[in-house]
């Protein structure tokens, strides 16, 4: 069964690695789940003020 998620790599510094780790564990997250969970804030507020970003999963170069 293909996955709905796109894998990436993400580079940070070891000192920001721990920190986000401990603020998901806090949060009763898997880092994973953390980092998703920021990036749709940012997101959400981007959209907010600058309207919503239109998504066509045929014409993006990511698959």
């Amino acid at each position: 069964m293909k996955s709905e998620r796109i894998q990436t790599g993400i580079r940070f510094s070891p000192e920001l690695l721990y920190k986000i780790t401990v603020v998901a564990k806090k949060n009763h997250r898997s880092l994973n789940a953390q980092l998703e969970h920021l990036a749709q804030i940012c997101v959400d507020a981007y959209e907010k003020e600058h309207g919503e970003i239109p998504f066509d999963l045929e014409k993006t170069a990511i698959e």
